[in-house]
């Protein structure tokens, strides 16, 4: 299994670096959408709220629990799951940019009151034992320079019988040709791998759901379309460095079929 060669400072900056360009130009949203064929009209942020609900209803989430939303980014994922279903939510991201415009964007939500932001690093988790009812993360986990020991602290944090979502882009066999799209990520993995992933940190894998096609496939196409569409407005506010390299990274990251690269949506319960 490949570790990651990046610090969590290194991985802190390319974040605070990278998330403007995702706040302002992707609605704040840091993951891939959901689209259900060519011919879905739905917008980049409809995409990915359609991902988000579709990954939080393995949960059976319930009003008023407590989620851990692991690696939160600009926070709109956690936004729109304490608006649509009444939980509460913490979130941590290691960049403290992210950390900032998150609770910034929760307070122009009206959400203040269910959800907040922490920097924090999942690996070290500050929180007690059994705390969280829940947990999500949502492409987060191939920043982990050691999953192992980022698991162990998801079971740690989460109640008995409280269950962890995760999603990933992931390789449909060992022999994929997918390679990790940014050098900060982990090189993909297969969903077998995944589970005994999980397994070994004490969870029992409840339900796996690959839908590779509409997350991988059509957010390839759409995601490179608009970035190419607003490419003059993000060298000119960022830089035509980092807009080159965000591009690189999507055109590695989607450049695959679906016969080397599935996504996974993976839930798993604290025995």
């Amino acid at each position: 299994m490949s570790e990651l060669s990046w610090t969590p400072p290194e991985v802190a900056e390319f974040y605070d670096g990278s998330s403007p360009m995702a706040d302002k130009y992707y609605s704040g949203y840091q993951h891939l959408g959901y689209w259900y064929d060519d011919r879905d009209e739905a917008t980049l942020e409809e995409a990915s709220q359609r991902l988000t609900r579709k990954i939080v209803d393995t949960l059976g989430l319930r009003r008023g629990e407590h989620l851990l939303d692991a690696g939160c980014g600009l926070g709109a994922p956690a936004i729109h799951i304490a608006g649509e279903y009444g939980a509460r939510v913490t979130g941590i991201t290691i960049s403290p940019v992210e950390a900032a415009r998150a609770q910034a964007r929760a307070d122009e939500s009206g959400v203040s009151d269910l959800v907040r932001f922490e920097v924090g690093d999942y690996h070290g988790l500050t929180h007690p034992e059994n705390h969280f009812d829940a947990i999500v993360a949502i492409e987060s986990l191939f920043n982990a320079f050691d999953l192992g020991k980022a698991l162990l602290e998801f079971h740690r944090v989460l109640r008995p019988g409280g269950c962890v979502a995760f999603s990933e882009m992931i390789k449909t066999s060992s022999a994929s040709q997918a390679k990790k799209p940014f050098p900060q990520a982990r090189e993909p993995m297969t969903a077998e791998a995944w589970v005994r992933e999980f397994e070994s940190a004490g969870f029992v894998v409840e339900e796996q759901v690959q839908c590779g096609r509409r997350v991988y496939v059509n957010s390839g196409r759409r995601y490179l379309e608009h970035h190419d569409e607003m490419s003059g407005r993000l060298s000119e506010e960022f830089g035509a460095e980092l807009t080159a390299d965000i591009r690189q990274g999507m055109q590695n990251g989607f450049h695959l079929g679906p016969e080397d690269v599935s996504y996974l949506i993976l839930c798993a319960r604290k025995r």
